[in-house]
């Protein structure tokens, strides 16, 4: 590993010499400037603007600019006699916890490899130390040209070093908050809840640059004498006025799908949050909330005539079935009073029979009694 700058870590009255490689690479594809008309390479030539001509690097020096717009001349002799203790040191000032420094403040990362076979020792001496302890060491240095503030750290067996901006370069975040209040409703967190809850923990090693790898791809094709493949455009949602909650509620479902996971439990957990929300848990799209309303509105009259429609129809069967049962209703009822009619008609008539009977007997008595009383008068 390339080393780029060679010193030692001040750690109190011990002295560990090291030396500074980065820890990070870049897989960015880098382009040149060419002439569009030929192809040809555009190059940056440093020409004097007094003289018109092309300076060579040995006769390039510094200069401050003025607020007038003056130069001042400023030499390699007038910052070597500066004061600056850091300039081949990395002088750590203090231990805190690693949760004290804010992720704003840092910046590249290097490691620090020990400098020769003696440094082992305090070197693992200092490893040790800041694993035991669970903190992190806040050192002074200088590099290229400036002094710098960084964070030293143990990653695995070695020593990382951080670079820190320092407290007064970082800004002030209250001009980027939104300027309007903004209220976020229970179901709307009960729905980003979930969403997090579903798209769940990443492999960070699984993650890679998609924009790169399309670049060489489209870069070898070029070379071989190719088309690149078309790529798929992603889907995007138009409108804009977005309803949150169908996104929300969409995202929850495809975040689920893409996991394997049952569509009906999708289903589920976008109808509870369209009940939470006031909507229902329909596939939703990111469109403006009156196009949605619109389409809600004839939704629920189209659903409605067509029960209505349907419940006419299901009323006729029913009508006639009520008719029928009411007109044998009806007639049993007619044929129950018939029946009834008739039967105090036979009763009447019998004792209108038995009446009369009762009358022909009294009379047949009385005759007898006249004929034994005519018959006495004789005698």
């Amino acid at each position: 590993m390339q080393s780029i700058w060679n010193g030692a870590i001040s750690f109190g009255l011990v002295s560990i010499p090291v030396k500074l490689a980065n820890a990070t690479v870049s897989h960015a594809v880098s382009f040149r400037q060419i002439h569009t008309e030929d192809g040809g390479r555009i190059r940056y030539r440093k020409v004097c603007e007094l003289e018109e001509k092309e300076v060579p690097s040995s006769e390039i020096g510094k200069g401050f600019e003025d607020a007038d717009g003056s130069i001042i001349p400023i030499t390699e002799e007038d910052l070597a006699s500066l004061p600056l203790p850091t300039t081949r040191t990395i002088d750590i000032v203090a231990f805190v916890e690693s949760e004290r420094i804010d992720p704003l403040q840092m910046g590249n990362a290097y490691y620090l490899m020990v400098n020769g076979a003696p440094a082992a020792k305090p070197y693992a001496l200092l490893r040790e130390a800041l694993r035991r302890s669970e903190r992190v060491a806040i050192a002074k240095f200088a590099l290229r040209g400036r002094e710098r503030l960084g964070m030293l750290r143990v990653v695995d067996e070695v020593i990382a070093m951080h670079t820190l901006h320092w407290p007064d370069e970082i800004r002030s975040p209250e001009e980027a908050a939104p300027e309007t209040d903004v209220t976020v409703r229970d179901a709307e967190l009960d729905l980003a809840d979930a969403l997090m809850d579903t798209l769940g923990d990443v492999d960070l090693d699984s993650l890679h640059d998609d924009y790169r790898e399309a670049v060489e791809e489209m870069v070898t094709a070029k070379v071989e004498g190719r088309e690149p493949a078309p790529e798929k455009e992603p889907a995007r949602g138009e409108g804009t006025v977005i309803d949150l909650m169908s996104a929300l509620e969409s995202s929850v479902r495809e975040a689920k799908r893409s996991r394997g996971e049952g569509e009906g439990e999708g289903e589920g957990a976008g109808q509870k949050g369209g009940e939470n929300g006031g909507e229902k848990g329909k596939d939703a799209e990111v469109t403006s909330l009156s196009s949605r309303r619109g389409t809600g509105t004839r939704a629920k009259s189209s659903t409605g005539s067509g029960s209505g429609s349907g419940a006419k129809k299901k009323s006729a069967p029913a009508k006639k079935k009520a008719a029928g049962g009411s007109g044998s209703g009806k007639s049993a009822a007619s044929s129950s009073r018939g029946k009834s009619g008739s039967g105090r008609s036979s009763t009447a008539k019998k004792t209108a029979s038995s009446g009369s009977g009762a009358k022909k007997t009294a009379s047949s008595s009385t005759t007898k009694k006249k004929t034994a009383s005519a018959r006495k008068r004789s005698a």
